[in-house]
């Protein structure tokens, strides 16, 4: 049975780029006659709030969405928050330790910064690395444990890799080009890389659709996947939304958050229609709920480039403003 998953992290409060991911995450399950999973991920408990992954919950409800398992319902596969899930991920990198594919890295940013610059793509973490600490003798590495504690990388190969986006098309990358990346950190915190993998193959998920902006990240959880002896997902990347200047909405972004379009009176069926619309699901943004849009669901219709929000497209989310 297929099944996807909708997996925020309760950092800030839910805007309209996070609800069309939930929203055409939902629709691909329910279209498919799959199972839909809620996961908080709040593995980083320095950025996750309580009260925020409460309103998350309490926003998707909103919208007309509903999940099948989930922090609030239970299921086979729990628990469905990260903070709760350490062990698990312990056990899985353990089992990279085992096949020698790990080294602790003492480098900051700082030093990263410092010996080179990062290329296009798989550049998430900012820096490419440079492999600096993959070479040191164990007498260097012994010398520098006793100062700092290190965080913890993973080799990545040379050949090239390709795979097929359900959005995007078909992607060819080599892994080396972003250099080995971390699956631990140095403060103990495991990486959202590996947490992600883990945290998928052990849901039995089929199906990951997610933002763009985690294209990049992939290849990574590709080898990861085949690392550590799961098969891999099915990947669909959607389109972000972006201002009128191309830039990437964030969660403080002022007045696109779900809370404060509800404040203002525009109801759930209102702001489903605009998402639908701007993602290519509907040829003109009308008031409907989830369940309509299901028997007409085809993710070939969703577009492959950033959703502008102009003053055009603003006006009709925000209908009751001139």
């Amino acid at each position: 049975m297929p099944r996807g998953r909708f997996a925020p992290t309760p950092s800030g409060k839910m805007h309209i780029g996070n609800a069309l991911i939930a929203l055409l995450s939902w629709l691909q399950m329910r279209s498919a006659d799959g199972q839909f999973v809620l996961r908080i991920e709040d593995i980083d408990v320095n950025r996750s709030r309580e009260d925020l992954a409460e309103a998350l919950v309490n926003d998707l409800k909103w919208l007309g969405l509903d999940w099948d398992e989930g922090p609030d319902r239970g299921g086979p596969c729990g628990p469905y928050r990260q903070s709760l899930r350490q062990e698990l991920y312990e056990h899985e990198l353990q089992k990279l330790h085992e096949q020698g594919l790990l080294y602790p890295c003492y480098c900051s940013r700082a030093d990263i910064a410092a010996a080179a610059s990062a290329p296009h793509g798989l550049a998430s973490e900012g820096k490419r690395y440079p492999g600096t600490c993959r070479r040191l003798s164990p007498e260097e590495a012994q010398a520098k444990a006793v100062r700092k504690q290190p965080s913890l990388r993973i080799i990545t190969p040379e050949d090239p890799l390709l795979f097929q986006d359900g959005i995007a098309g078909v992607n060819e990358c080599r892994l080396s080009d972003g250099g080995d990346f971390v699956v631990k950190r140095a403060d103990g915190i495991i990486s959202y890389q590996l947490a992600v993998v883990v945290d998928d193959a052990l849901m039995g998920i089929t199906h990951v659709l997610r933002g763009a902006d985690l294209l990049d990240s992939t290849p990574r959880q590709l080898l990861l996947y085949q690392k550590l002896g799961y098969d891999a997902p099915s990947f669909a990347h959607a389109p972000l939304i972006v201002d009128a200047e191309g830039r990437r909405l964030a969660k403080r972004s002022r007045g696109l958050s779900l809370s404060f379009l509800r404040a203002q009176g525009i109801r759930p069926q209102h702001v489903v229609g605009w998402l639908a619309w701007s993602a290519g699901l509907l040829d003109r943004p009308e008031d409907v709920s989830p369940s309509e849009l299901v028997g007409g669901f085809d993710l070939s219709k969703v577009h492959s480039e950033p959703i502008r929000l102009t003053d055009e497209a603003f006006r009709l989310l925000f209908p009751l403003h001139p």
